[in-house]
């Protein structure tokens, strides 16, 4: 056993940069795994400012000076970040607190339905398990309903991390963006004088993460704006609520537009039953699905993530259990780098002695 876990170590891990990049990966995880609730306003600031860092480029390839061109992006960011404080936020905060008001009217019109169900389908289901399901159905809300109060007794806390992240971002990414250049140079300053493998793998996760966060928050604004605009033409209810839940979920593949279709479909069918309109609505949302899945992806995403699917599902479940909301974000980059990790790992192969 000791020969094989020897020959192993030797194969793998024999090239002294290796060693040294596993050293940084695994420091870097841990110190994001320990350190990411209390780093969260450094790591928000370094996505944003990642995001923005290719509109600056643009503008000084265009002989914009360096200085102007951060001043410029920098303000069309805090221009954002004031519509969507001033505008989008009281926008869904009032369409939260109706659907909260009316929560309970649609749940006893579901309950109706449902004791419907036993004398149209008596072959199907019975009394016995209509009442069951309502019951579960009532557990489950009651606990939600827990969950708000909890949630609105210890608001103010939230309250004071949104003033803190609202303060800290926006200053972090100023810095980040303006002095990009200074502080890859002290981040390259710590690192081995040898690193051709270094380098090569983040080259590569570079341009794997430049392709997918910039693509992925553009697809974002694009399926959440077309979403509301087909909701509020159709006049469904809520519409901005569930267009920030559709634009949400593209982040998941896979799984997230499944989930978000089952409040989209309740809530068309508490305001219109099986109708003509409910009918107009699915398939509006249907071609706004099919038209991201098949036209939108492959036109933002120019480099295709080669990740099998049961490997993206299982990073999604992987990292989001490990960091949330950022772990779900950048569940496929962070499979993504640990592939290109693999596929530039250097292996020394075993010496196989000659036959005689």
């Amino acid at each position: 056993m000791f020969k094989v876990l020897r020959d192993w170590i030797q194969r793998y891990f024999s090239d002294e940069e290796a060693v040294v990049l596993a050293v940084l990966l695994f420091l870097g995880f841990a110190a994001v795994l320990t350190l990411g609730g209390m780093l969260a306003p450094v790591l928000a600031g370094m996505v944003l400012a990642y995001l923005m860092q290719g509109l600056v480029v643009t503008l000084e390839r265009l002989r914009v000076p360096g200085g102007v061109a951060v001043g410029l992006v920098f303000a069309l960011f805090m221009g954002v970040l004031l519509v969507f404080i001033v505008v989008v936020v009281p926008l869904l905060w009032h369409q939260l607190i109706t659907l909260f008001n009316e929560l309970p009217g649609m749940l006893a019109k579901w309950q109706s339905l449902l004791l419907l169900l036993p004398e149209r389908y008596p072959h199907l289901v019975s009394d016995e398990q209509v009442l069951q399901a309502i019951e579960v159905a009532r557990g489950e809300i009651g606990k939600f309903g827990q969950w708000a109060l909890t949630f609105s007794l210890s608001s103010l806390p939230l309250l004071v991390n949104i003033m803190i992240y609202l303060v800290l971002v926006p200053i972090l990414v100023f810095f980040f963006l303006k002095d990009r250049e200074m502080i890859g140079q002290w981040v390259r300053g710590y690192l081995p004088r040898e690193r051709a493998l270094i380098t090569r793998v983040a080259h590569e996760m570079n341009r794997q993460i430049a392709n997918y966060i910039r693509g992925k928050v553009i697809e974002i604004f694009i399926c959440g704006g077309v979403t509301y605009i087909g909701f509020v033409v159709l006049g469904l209810n809520y519409a901005a609520l569930l267009a920030l839940l559709v634009g949400v979920s593209v982040v998941v593949p896979y799984v997230g537009a499944v989930v978000v279709t089952v409040p989209v479909m309740l809530i068309a069918l508490f305001q219109w039953g099986w109708s003509d309109q409910f009918i107009y609505l699915m398939a509006v949302y249907g071609i706004i699905q099919t038209l991201d899945g098949n036209v939108l992806v492959p036109l933002l995403f120019s480099e295709a993530v080669n990740l099998h699917p049961v490997a993206i599902i299982c990073a999604v479940l992987l990292f989001g259990g490990l960091w949330g909301f950022w772990g779900v974000f950048f569940a496929i980059p962070l499979a993504t780098l640990f592939k290109a990790v693999l596929d530039a790992w250097p292996r020394k192969e075993p010496v196989v002695a000659p036959l005689l």
